[in-house]
């Protein structure tokens, strides 16, 4: 059977793709699905080859199961839905045309589920998903000027036991009130993460986030408070539902301190002209940043209990592209993988997550062509 391959031009995939690939799959294997004639999109857009070189067999011990293989599958598990990895094993060993994709031959072959599980690990430490996504977006998305980035988070529920928050040696003296007595010296207040983040590198931003399981609580859409145990995770969004940039935080670090790393992180991709946020992002360190990249702010105005002043019509016409991110947040829970958690700890958390955003921009990418 012809080997899935890469190729950096997108109109060049897609034609090769329709014309070739998919008509010798069938001739040889029978006719596709919708979802099969996907996952080949996704699998042709990966370059997995340039990131799994690391693992092969350097000829100690017994050859390794190709990472390449294992890489596939895990794609695939987010493609067909399928909720857990023994769903996947029996899928691969029940079903040829997907187990002859992922690069197995006989059901025979199919590793069993420990074998899965060290991979994933494997993937999980080195983030390889996140290598694959960061590459398909320089691809496709890096050279060309980008109108809009939305900006939003999302919750991710996780099978774990909230870890509690790490008390201080010794508590904090309450802060006086009102102005200080004559002759009296106070302490400077210290400094917020956020007045910190504009003057740090992106990797001392990120590395300052904390990413440990605990309790998150918001706000729903109808005004109800709602809480859940897990992650958060911050998605940049631009325009054609296209994520580029992804950050995995605790549930209860608020929306506003990962605006600046991520602005960050997503300036180092692509090359963009509005930043969209909803109030929750609405402070004053995050405008300066956007407009010190070069960018123009449109951030819906927090009232913080006062009266809520209303964007320009301009922007207020432009903020409707905002909900860009809202889309993605919903397809990548609802169709790649977000509401099905089964992993724990944060890496293996944003891998599982990052495996779906890799099916889910490669699908976005081809939807553009199509």
């Amino acid at each position: 059977m012809e080997r899935l391959f890469f190729m950096s031009d997108l109109t060049t995939i897609f034609h090769h793709l329709q014309r070739q690939l998919f008509p010798a799959l069938v001739a040889e294997l029978g006719a596709l699905s919708a979802l099969d004639q996907q996952f080949c999109e996704v699998i042709s857009l990966t370059d997995l080859g340039r990131f799994t070189r690391r693992y092969e067999w350097c000829g100690n011990g017994a050859p390794p199961c190709s990472r390449i293989w294992l890489a596939h599958a895990f794609i695939a598990k987010h493609v067909y839905q399928f909720p857990t990895t023994s769903a996947l094993i029996d899928a691969l060993k029940s079903r040829p045309l997907l187990r002859q994709l992922c690069g197995w031959e006989s059901s025979g072959e199919i590793p069993s589920e420990p074998t899965f599980s060290r991979a994933f690990a494997e993937f999980a430490q080195d983030q390889l998903p996140q290598q694959i996504h960061e590459h398909m977006v320089k691809t496709h998305a890096g050279p060309k000027l980008v109108g809009h980035v939305s900006r939003d988070a999302t919750a991710i529920e996780a099978p774990e036991r909230p870890v509690a928050k790490p008390t201080p040696a010794a508590p904090a003296a309450p802060r006086k009130r009102g102005r200080p007595k004559q002759g009296e010296v106070r302490p400077p207040r210290p400094p917020k993460r956020l007045e910190l983040q504009p003057a740090r590198t992106l990797a001392e931003n990120l590395a300052d986030l904390p990413a440990r399981c605990d309790v998150g609580c918001k706000r729903n859409s109808k005004g109800h408070q709602e809480s859940w145990i897990g992650y958060k995770l911050h998605l940049d969004t631009i325009d054609g539902d296209f994520p580029v940039s992804a950050v995995l935080t605790s549930a209860s670090v608020h929306d506003s301190q990962v605006a600046i790393p991520l602005a960050q992180l997503t300036a180092q991709r692509v090359t963009s002209l509005y930043d969209l946020m909803d109030s929750a992002y609405d402070a004053p360190q995050i405008h300066a940043f956007s407009r010190h990249l070069g960018h123009v702010p449109i951030i819906d105005p927090n009232p913080r209990g006062g009266e809520k002043l209303p964007l320009a019509p301009a922007e207020e016409q432009r903020f409707k592209e905002r909900t860009a991110s809202e889309r993605v947040n919903s397809l990548l829970k609802e169709r790649y993988g977000g509401r099905w958690v089964r992993v724990r700890g944060a890496a293996k958390v944003m891998c599982h997550l990052m495996f779906g955003l890799v099916a889910l921009t490669a699908t976005a990418l081809f939807a553009r062509l199509c």
